[in-house]
């Protein structure tokens, strides 16, 4: 890489470079893989929990007083009360890589006061490292990344992911994917969220959307996408997605056309005294802060009153960390 980049990135890439070969190294043997179950069709393996200790284990070295919240062992590592959270998902795309099925990646999102600061996101199967640090841009090994410039839905090529869960609402799901299908010119289904929202970066998809996500699913690509000139946010357009399980995102035309087609189906709470989802809901530790400091991000951005808001997921108001 030619540019100077950010310390904290470096430790980043770093990390996820480890992670990385300990899941090509797997790859050679999937047979003799030990795999666990977290509910119906949502898999863990020992590699990605391999992968995670790796990771937290180089993100700590670094910085020992940062917090961490991982797909897997969640708020056990790191600081409890750090204004710095390092969010991390491992192997996302476990079924894939479980399937010798190419497409998988390494997230790892650090971010300040609720906001990400500093992203990346390693595919290991292409040596592919996407990475981006606010206000910086974001980049895909040395290229810089920018979004795509089509300007209608009917000629894009949106990705997607379905919903696989046990509670999952398919029929709703159903319904939009009919709606969208109809509108666009090719949905796409490869099955990694943190590659999808990269390639919406990249310009590979005009946009993307999918429900029931966590935020190591999301954090890192929500960075990359708003660094290359792209938009996100939940199906109405609000900067407030990443604990809704719901999310949008593409060029700012195809962007605002998803969201008009997307907007009857949100599930974002209404009810003020409603708790974010169970996954991410325990006591004031790292992770409450960082809840805390998105929630106060997105209501520092400016509202408008028409019935549908659209608007960049990161709002400008919220200072930079002092890195």
């Amino acid at each position: 890489m030619s540019q100077a980049l950010h310390p904290m990135l470096n430790v980043a890439i770093k990390a996820a470079r480890l992670a990385g070969s300990i899941i090509n190294r797997a790859a050679l043997d999937l047979e003799i893989i030990k795999v666990g179950s977290k509910g119906p069709n949502d898999f863990v393996s020992e590699v990605d929990r391999a992968a995670e200790q790796a990771i937290i284990g180089t993100l700590l070295e670094a910085y020992p007083g940062h917090g961490i919240l991982a797909e897997e062992s969640g708020r056990e590592h790191g600081a409890r009360h750090s204004d710095y959270v390092w969010i991390i998902d491992p192997l996302d795309g476990t079924t894939n890589f479980l399937h010798g099925f190419p497409v998988y990646a390494v997230s790892i999102a650090l971010a300040y006061r609720g906001v990400v600061q500093q992203a990346v996101v390693y595919d290991p199967t292409r040596n592919d490292l996407y990475f981006a640090s606010k206000g910086r841009g974001a980049f895909l090994n040395d290229r810089r990344l920018r979004v795509s410039k089509r300007l209608r839905i009917a000629d894009a090529l949106i990705g997607t992911g379905f919903p696989f869960r046990k509670g999952d609402n398919f029929k709703r799901y159903v319904k939009m994917f009919e709606e969208v299908m109809q509108s666009c010119a090719g949905l796409r289904r490869p099955g990694a969220a943190a590659l999808d929202l990269c390639y919406v970066a990249a310009g590979c998809y005009d946009g993307f959307f999918e429900t029931g996500l966590s935020p190591w699913d999301i954090a890192a690509g929500s960075l990359m996408i708003t660094e290359a000139g792209g938009l996100i946010g939940n199906f109405t357009g609000e900067s407030d997605y990443l604990y809704q399980r719901e999310v949008v995102a593409g060029n700012p035309k195809v962007y605002g056309q998803l969201v008009q087609i997307l907007a009857p189906y949100t599930r974002v709470i209404s009810d003020e005294h409603a708790a974010a989802p169970a996954a991410a809901a325990p006591a004031p530790d790292a992770t409450q802060a960082f809840v805390e400091g998105a929630a106060a991000a997105a209501a520092t951005a400016p509202v408008k009153k028409a019935p549908l808001r659209v608007r960049k997921a990161a709002p400008g108001k919220v200072e930079d960390a002092p890195m």
